[in-house]
């Protein structure tokens, strides 16, 4: 089996494509063919060392994958070879094949394409854990979305719209702010071009409830700015590059709440609470209450060039990678 391989922290151009030996499952495990790959922003900074988590090296990248079950350990009950399944890998997952505990996998429904189902599981559970477990957002409240053309941005929509609530979407682009659009925020703002605070208080009359920051640095304090009374600002991640600093009399003003949204680290903490979340999206994807983008598609060996397009925000929605 082939796998992309970081050899050590450094330039995404650095990583290999190595033949491996076939795996074979543990007594508790599962073999998955890869048919799909998810890319993420979080992968290349990894790699290039520029991540809170620096894993020994040699290792395989690469944390979410969907694909087909070939092979189950001798104490394995309730997965079988064939079953349609997504799995987080932690690492390991930009490979033909990956041996998962079978506890861990989740069947996908019929309707989803290995690529969707794949791309679905980091954008739209972190969404979902902010909008549902670090803060709540009620029917007929105004969601603000930055970075909204992105993968988190597009499942934050998608989210927020099934919660009840009113999504205004800002982003870089054209084709970024049409996305949104189409998974169906209500209005957008060109961020770049517009006056953020002054557009999102104009769109949602008065200010908006909640604000979803994966992107950072200059944006950020206009949108903490735009919120009104008990507004929230989540704290998603810094696309951007930049970590923001923002004045704290704009939190104290209004009764503003920030709040800090690591789901990675609470699915470590809280497993029995992240698999009843997985279950849950599934059942909303199933449900047609969800509708995750078809993400574009590249090969294996282009994992860098996935990587190094995501770090430099040239990706619109998100990015599999086809074993």
């Amino acid at each position: 089996m082939r796998a992309v391989v970081c050899q050590q922290l450094g330039p995404l151009d650095d990583l290999e494509i190595e033949d491996r030996q076939e795996l074979a499952p543990g007594p508790d495990e599962a073999i998955i063919e890869v048919r799909a790959a998810g890319v993420n922003y979080v992968d290349g900074l990894i790699c290039q060392g520029r991540y809170q988590i620096k894993p020994p090296t040699p290792f395989v990248p690469g944390s979410e994958i969907a694909g087909e079950v070939s092979a189950v350990g001798a104490a394995v009950k309730g997965v079988a070879p064939g079953d349609r399944v997504i799995a987080m890998t932690g690492f390991g997952g930009f490979a033909d094949e990956v041996a998962v505990p079978a506890a861990s996998v989740i069947a996908i429904p019929e309707t989803l394409s290995y690529a969707q189902a794949a791309a679905l599981i980091q954008s739209y559970s972190t969404a979902l854990f902010t909008l549902t477990k670090r803060t709540s957002v009620s029917p007929g409240e105004w969601v603000l979305v930055l970075g909204a053309g992105g993968g988190i941005g597009l499942a934050c929509i998608d989210v927020a719209v099934a919660l009840g609530a009113h999504v205004i979407a800002a982003a870089s682009s054209p084709d970024k702010l049409e996305a949104a659009e189409a998974m169906g925020a209500e209005a957008t703002i060109a961020y770049e071009d517009e006056d953020l605070k002054t557009r999102a208080r104009e769109l949602s009359g008065g200010g908006v409830d909640v604000v979803m920051d994966a992107v950072g640095g200059k944006h950020a304090e206009p949108a903490l700015r735009a919120t009104r009374w008990n507004g929230r600002f989540c704290v998603v991640g810094f696309a951007s590059g930049s970590i923001p600093s923002v004045p704290l009399n704009q939190v104290l003003l209004n009764n503003r709440t920030v709040v800090g949204v690591d789901w990675g680290a609470w699915t470590f903490r809280e497993q029995g609470a992240y698999r009843a979340l997985l279950d849950d999206l599934m059942v909303m994807v199933g449900d047609g209450k969800l509708h995750p983008p078809v993400p574009a598609e590249r090969s294996l060996v282009d994992a860098a060039g996935a990587m190094t397009d995501l770090i430099e925000r040239r990706v619109t929605g998100k990015l599999v990678l086809v074993p």
